[in-house]
C-alpha cells in the first residue's frame, strides 16, 4: 500500500537517494529542504526551524524521515587561536538540536506513527579508531567531536519520544555517503572510508526498508553501510533482522558521479 513519506532534508544527497527510491516503488513523497527537491511535486521550501511549517507538512504522514542538519564541524581539528572558531552555535545548535526537537514535536503532534531519525557513525568514531570493532546497537558513544555530540543528543531526544509518546524511532548510524569530490578523494585514501561507505543506491534502499518495514521496536539503534571493502566495522545484524536491509553495492560504486575513482 502507498505511504505518505515526509523527507526533511529532501534536496541533499541521502535524501534524493531516499526520494528516488521511495518515489520508485510508488510512495508519495513530501519533499522539505532549503530549497526545492528535484522529481517530486510536493516540495515544500522552509527550514527544519520553522515549527509552523514542519507540524503543517506532517499532517496525514504515515513515516518522517528527519535528514535535515548541518554535516559536519567547521574545523576539525580545532586550530590555534586566532583561528580556532568553531559552528556550534551558528549551525549546529539551531539545525541539529532545535531543528529536531521541531521535528519530534511535529510528528507527536500530528500522530506520525514513525520517525526514523539520521544519526552518524561519528557517534561511535572512537571505538572505530580504537579497534573497537563491529560497533553495534548497544555500543555507547564515543563521538568524534561537536557535530557527532549533537547526534548523540538526537538518538536521546528518539529514544525519549519513542518512550513518552508511544512513537517508533529508528535511529540510523549511517555511513559515509560523499557529497562532494573532496569526499570521494577522502574514501579513496582511507581503508575506514571504503568499509563505512554508503552508495546512493543502497542507502535509498535502506530508507525504503524503514518505511515498509512491517514492525519495528518502540526505538531501535540500526547501522547502514554498503559492503565492506576490508572488515566489518558496523554490525548490520540487526539492520537485516528488524527492517530486512542487506547491502547491494561496495566502494566505488555509485561514486561516479563525482569524477572517475579507483580503488
Amino acid at each position: 500500500m502507498p505511504l505518505r513519506v515526509l523527507i526533511t532534508g529532501s534536496a541533499g544527497r541521502l535524501g534524493r537517494a531516499a526520494v528516488a527510491e521511495l518515489v520508485a516503488r510508488g510512495h508519495h513523497v513530501i519533499g522539505f529542504d532549503r530549497v526545492p527537491t528535484p522529481g517530486l511535486s510536493e516540495s515544500i521550501v522552509a527550514n527544519v526551524t520553522d515549527a509552523a511549517a514542519l507540524e503543517a507538512a506532517a499532517v496525514d504522514v504515515d513515516c518522517l524521515i528527519h535528514l535535515a542538519a548541518s554535516p559536519d564541524d567547521a574545523k576539525f581539528p580545532r586550530g590555534s587561536p586566532p583561528d580556532d572558531g568553531d559552528n556550534f552555535l551558528s549551525e549546529l545548535v539551531p539545525n541539529n538540536v532545535i531543528g529536531p526537537y521541531y521535528v519530534m514535536e511535529a510528528a507527536r503532534k500530528e500522530n506520525v506513527g514513525r520517525v526514523i531519525l539520521a544519526s552518524t557513525g561519528q557517534v561511535v568514531e572512537g571505538h572505530l579508531h580504537a579497534g573497537r570493532i563491529p560497533v553495534n546497537g548497544s555500543t555507547p558513544p564515543d563521538p568524534r567531536y561537536l557535530y557527532a555530540s549533537t547526534k548523540v543528543f538526537l538518538e536521546a531526544l528518539g529514544h525519549v519520544y519513542a518512550k513518552q509518546h508511544g512513537m517508533t524511532v529508528l535511529a540510523v548510524r549511517l555511513g559515509w555517503c560523499p557529497r562532494d569530490p573532496g569526499q570521494v578523494s577522502e574514501i579513496r585514501n582511507s581503508e575506514l572510508g571504503q568499509d563505512v561507505y554508503l552508495s546512493p543506491n543502497d542507502a535509498g534502499r535502506f530508507f525504503a526498508s524503514t518505511v515498509e518495514a512491517v514492525a519495528l521496536p518502540s526505538f531501535a539503534i540500526v547501522y547502514a553501510t554498503s559492503q565492506p571493502l576490508h572488515r566489518v566495522r558496523y554490525d548490520l545484524a540487526e539492520t537485516m533482522q528488524l527492517i530486512g536491509y542487506a547491502p547491494q553495492e561496495q566502494w566505488p560504486t555509485g561514486s561516479a558521479e563525482f569524477g572517475t575513482v579507483s580503488r
